[in-house]
């Protein structure tokens, strides 16, 4: 049901290279690839569209959706890039469409075929992805949430707004971080007070080296298996997405979320966007703004569980919603406004994280 928000894991791009040459004319775009003017050529995260969404959509236009599902960012990008297959619709992350964007990869929106996104993507959300999308000219937001910290409350002494938590002796052995350059490098770097997208070395070495001293107290580094450690009582605390917060509150009513420590943290947020090599650009217009009527929404919304930036969701879905659920998925805007999103840093940066993160790994 969640999907997987493994974000710059370790040597990811070879796999994504890999990924290319193995998946090539074995996917289902592949095998229909004619599909005439009544098709639509989708490629999103796993599991990231209630089924139904798509058939009712098939029903309501007529048009046909064929789609494909990726892990990552980075095993998406060189299909795309290398025009392995023409997609008329992707749903990138926030960094993945500045950069998509700066290779020359995309189109812009034609906004007069999306007025439910104009009225229902609420004005913080088109603000925030300013940050990677300037004038809003590639993409519209899809989902969003924030990187928090999950916590035992029978295991932690105190409640927790500090990322500082993640490296009090007192917890060794009951901590749990992301294997994630940017998310692990985001945290030493948000409490020595830079930015988490910096191009700074000398700051991204002391960030390495606050995480190679924290390291004696890391119980594991990993995705998946964070969530399942905290739901089961087998680590006191762990960084997690904010999309995965509500059903581990229900697996185990003991946990307790901090969607941003006090320090900040970072908003990440998926948005579609159509490429520049797209053979149905109407049709994708078409399912954007589908995608954006608030009943839409509400469905993908109980389906997957992340945050949604329309503004018309809340009213539909709230009245099955405990008040943390609600708290959790529907934020204040204190919570968000002012966070960092992931930047783009170009390829020499995205090699230096990558050493430095395998310096931590290994030490």
């Amino acid at each position: 049901m969640m999907k997987k928000r493994m974000r710059f894991p370790l040597l990811m791009l070879l796999l994504g290279l890999l990924l290319v040459f193995s998946t090539a004319g074995c996917d289902s775009l592949a095998e229909d690839e004619e599909g005439g003017d009544d098709a639509l050529y989708i490629y999103s995260w796993g599991d990231y569209l209630d089924p139904e969404v798509i058939t009712q959509f098939e029903e309501e236009t007529g048009i046909h959706v064929v789609l494909d599902e990726f892990d990552t960012n980075e095993s998406m990008y060189p299909r795309v890039k290398e025009g392995a297959t023409n997609y008329d619709l992707i749903c990138p992350s926030d960094y993945m469409i500045q950069k998509m964007a700066e290779n020359d990869l995309l189109q812009p929106l034609d906004y007069s075929q999306l007025p439910n996104a104009k009225k229902y993507i609420g004005k913080d959300f088109f603000k925030q992805a300013e940050s990677y999308d300037p004038g809003n000219r590639y993409s519209i937001p899809y989902c969003w949430g924030t990187v928090g910290l999950m916590y035992n409350k029978k295991l932690v002494a105190d409640d927790v707004d500090s990322w500082s938590v993640l490296f009090d002796p007192r917890y060794k052995d009951e901590i749990l971080m992301q294997d994630s350059a940017r998310d692990a490098f985001m945290i030493p770097l948000r409490m020595m007070g830079d930015s988490m997208n910096t191009k700074d070395a000398a700051e991204l070495e002391k960030a390495r080296d606050m995480l190679i001293a924290q390291k004696p107290l890391v119980q594991a580094y990993g995705v998946d298996d964070i969530r399942d450690k905290l739901a089961s009582g087998e680590a006191a605390l762990g960084v997690i997405y904010s999309g995965e917060a509500i059903n581990l509150l229900k697996a185990n009513p003991d946990l307790a979320f901090c969607p941003a420590p006090k320090e900040g943290t970072n908003l990440w947020m998926d948005g579609w966007v159509i490429p520049k090599q797209a053979k149905h650009v109407e049709n994708a217009h078409k399912f954007i703004d589908f995608l954006c009527r608030p009943d839409i929404a509400a469905k993908n919304f109980e389906a997957l569980g992340y945050s949604t930036p329309n503004t018309g969701v809340r009213e539909l879905v709230e009245d099955d919603m405990d008040e943390d659920e609600i708290e959790i998925a529907f934020p204040e805007p204190s919570v968000y406004q002012g966070q960092e999103t992931y930047q783009y840093l170009g390829e020499t940066l995205d090699k230096l994280y990558t050493k430095l993160w395998l310096q931590v790994k290994v030490e």
